[in-house]
């Protein structure tokens, strides 16, 4: 072993990296807390190198956000607002169809669709939109709804989440991302969004979805209230679902923003706790093929640096992504692929454009490759 680490409690867990060996709770719980953010991301290149070699996905995608409004209040986030608020907006089908072509004439591999819990829209507005989208961009996988969503969707229309998605899923829904998760432990759970579905809950909706053929991603809102111990144990359910149906694609570390929102006495996540998340993520979830560093969140720099601390994945380019612009994102609203491409070939990888399931991939030149 030629790399010395500061913290000599890395080295058993350096051990068990090196053989293959799950990491424990206990494990994940040191990695959070250590010192030494830079033996962490030793070992998760090392992991990230092992799975996916040079490489760093991307895809060209387009987020439709259908309204701001919802029927709950939670205390992280600064997009939901009530009706009657100035801000508040919502778009008909013809708006969405409309959104879907403005950028690229809708030539893109994803639409990424989720949106507030509007308390007046109907499910066949949402089957409406599905279908709509499908017969207008027939090649385009549509990646839509997070578990909350669902779960609301199901008591909307009281049929069993097993027969609601597969409503969505005849309509035109391909996958549901990961929103809505934030950190499954109660105790901050009832404090950042005691009005929404439990972690629970969020992992039966995922579970349901598996079962019923449709992936789905994964993700953990960090840098709020919640511990290191929080954190752990929320990797590890994680990966105990992904033990029983293999139906995760990507783990997303979320970063809090606190602008904008009732938890804005916090400050916004610092550089090495980013990178960190990305790393323990990497490290923990052995069982997850991909981890993505969202460059949106935490700004193209950190996302570069990611591709070096256990991400693999730069998600893509975007475009008009509303929710964490309104929690006070300084990042562009979108990147052209030319720009990913620069942005993977800066941190020294190899680009390589993707679909929504890593189905279909494209391996890219470098650039300055001879």
């Amino acid at each position: 072993m030629l790399f010395e680490f500061e913290d000599s409690a890395l080295k058993p867990v350096y051990e068990k990296v090196n053989a293959g060996t799950r990491l424990s709770f206990d494990d994940g719980v040191t990695l959070w807390k250590t010192h030494d953010l830079l033996g962490v991301g030793y070992m998760a290149n090392l992991v990230r190198e092992k799975l996916n070699g040079n490489k760093t996905y991307f895809i060209h995608n387009r987020h439709i956000n259908p309204t701001n409004i919802c029927i709950h209040s939670c205390q992280f986030c600064a997009f939901g607002v009530k009706a009657d608020h100035p801000q508040a907006y919502e778009k008909s089908l013809a708006d969405i169809f409309s959104d879907a072509e403005k950028y690229n004439d809708g030539k893109v591999s994803e639409f990424h669709i989720v949106g507030g819990l509007h308390p007046d829209f109907s499910f066949e507005y949402y089957l409406d939109m599905l279908k709509g989208l499908k017969e207008r961009f027939p090649s385009v996988h549509i990646q839509a709804f997070t578990a909350v969503e669902i779960e609301y969707f199901s008591r909307l229309i009281n049929l069993p989440l097993k027969d609601t998605l597969e409503k969505l899923k005849v309509a035109g829904l391909g996958s549901i991302p990961g929103g809505g998760a934030e950190i499954f432990a109660k105790r901050v759970r009832r404090k950042i969004c005691g009005e929404k579905i439990t972690g629970e809950e969020w992992l039966r909706v995922h579970e349901t979805a598996h079962r019923a053929e449709v992936r789905s991603n994964a993700t953990m809102l960090y840098g709020h209230l919640e511990t290191a111990e929080e954190r752990a144990d929320h990797l590890v359910r994680l990966r105990e679902l992904q033990d029983r149906t293999r139906g995760f694609v990507t783990f997303i570390p979320l970063a809090f923003h606190p602008e904008n929102t009732v938890l804005n006495f916090l400050k916004t996540t610092p550089g090495q706790l980013d990178l960190r998340a990305l790393a323990v993520s990497r490290l923990m979830l052995d069982n997850f093929p991909h981890v993505k560093a969202f460059w949106i969140m935490i700004t193209p720099e950190i996302a570069q640096l990611a591709q070096s601390f256990g991400a693999d994945d730069m998600d893509g380019t975007v475009v008009e992504e509303k929710i964490i612009h309104a929690a006070g994102a300084a990042t562009n609203q979108i990147f052209h692929k030319d720009q990913i491409i620069h942005m993977i070939t800066e941190s020294g990888r190899k680009p390589v454009e993707r679909d929504t399931l890593y189905e279909q991939v494209e391996e890219l030149a470098m650039e300055g490759a001879c």
